[in-house]
């Protein structure tokens, strides 16, 4: 990944409005797997399955059944255009590019029956609405750069039902040499040492190594495209955990529905300088009984193990030293509130 400082103008305008973009991505997709979730279980009279803050711990199993309600899926937002040579390991080709032909025989995609070009930019006011109807869509949604010669600013939702066919070998013999515990191969200092690098694979993503699919498919893709020169985000939407977790350069963050109690409400709000009213706006998404409904936010920091060593040297792989801590934790207004602040709000370790 270029760093700023190494960009031209032209290419620190993009990323830029990559950034812009990239934070209107995340109202999307946090209205669409929370906030629609819960909905879709209040409707249906049932009762929501909130996360315990101690599964939002690092290295926490969590493991369960999936809960068909809850929207699930994976999309890869690209600062760049990705170069044909990557249909090896990350299936992009003509048949899922989105198209009107290519989405004709998806009958529950309504937009697609009246589709347009435009509908498919970044900058059209229905792509949320056309975002959501393929989310259902099984595998990855990728939206990247235009890659036409006229368009260097304008980014596309271009492929859908994509597949993410690199291995968690490669991936973790990948960042297993950037970490400076391998040198040459994955297997270079035996099975086991191999097994105990891919388990620290997963943690470094925010995952234990039992996840699931999507989330097993959203760390091997990060990590293969940070090979190129530009920034991306993965975002996965998981059914089992009921979490939206989104990997970008600035690490992994994880976002879930919590209950908070009058007490905790009314520490918030005064927090924020608000009304018990005001404060309901903005934050709640909902009641349950006499409980508020929030998102809560929890932001990752990586450990001294899972970055670069200073020296450069090799180093022996230690399992049981921690890769992840806690940085941060929020509660973060509604996607439809654009103004409000996030407050910090210790859930997972309170204070």
């Amino acid at each position: 990944m270029a760093d700023w400082n190494e960009l031209s103008w032209i290419n620190r305008m993009r990323r830029l409005l990559y950034t812009v973009l990239q934070g209107e991505l995340d109202r999307i997709l946090i209205h669409l797997s929370l906030i629609e979730s819960y909905c879709k279980f209040i409707e249906q009279n049932g009762s929501y399955p909130f996360v315990e803050s101690r599964d939002l711990k690092p290295r926490t199993r969590c493991c369960g059944k999936e809960f068909e309600m809850h929207n699930q899926f994976l999309v890869i937002f690209c600062e760049g255009s990705l170069p044909s040579a990557v249909k090896k390991y990350i299936r992009i080709f003509d048949a899922n590019k989105v198209t009107k032909e290519n989405l004709g025989p998806l009958v529950d995609v309504y937009l697609s029956r009246k589709f347009y070009p435009n509908l498919r930019y970044f900058n059209s006011s229905l792509f949320p609405a056309f975002l959501k109807e393929l989310i259902p869509v099984d595998y990855a949604l990728l939206i990247q750069l235009d890659p036409s010669v006229r368009s260097k600013h304008r980014f596309m939702l271009s492929h859908f039902h994509v597949k993410i066919d690199w291995s968690i070998a490669e991936a973790a013999e990948m960042l297993g040499k950037q970490l400076r515990y391998i040198s040459k191969n994955l297997y270079e200092n035996g099975d086991k040492y191999a097994e105990m690098l891919q388990q620290k694979f997963f943690e470094y993503y925010g995952f234990h190594y039992t996840a699931g699919g999507r989330r097993t498919a959203a760390a091997v893709a990060f990590q293969y495209l940070k090979q190129f020169p530009f920034i991306s985000t993965v975002y996965v939407s998981s059914s089992e955990s009921r979490t939206l977790t989104r990997i970008s350069e600035y690490g992994v963050s994880k976002f879930v529905l919590i209950q908070m109690t009058n007490q905790e409400m009314d520490m918030m709000a005064q927090s924020a300088g608000l009304s018990k009213e005001r404060f309901a706006e903005v934050y709640l998404v909902g009641r349950v009984e006499d409980k508020g409904v929030g998102i809560f936010q929890v932001v990752y920091g990586h450990t001294n193990h899972s970055r670069p060593p200073a020296d450069g040297k090799l180093r022996r792989l230690r399992p049981d030293y921690h890769w992840l801590t806690v940085h941060k934790q929020l509660l973060i207004p509604l996607p439809t509130n654009i103004e409000a602040n996030p407050i910090p709000f210790p859930r997972v370790y309170s204070l």
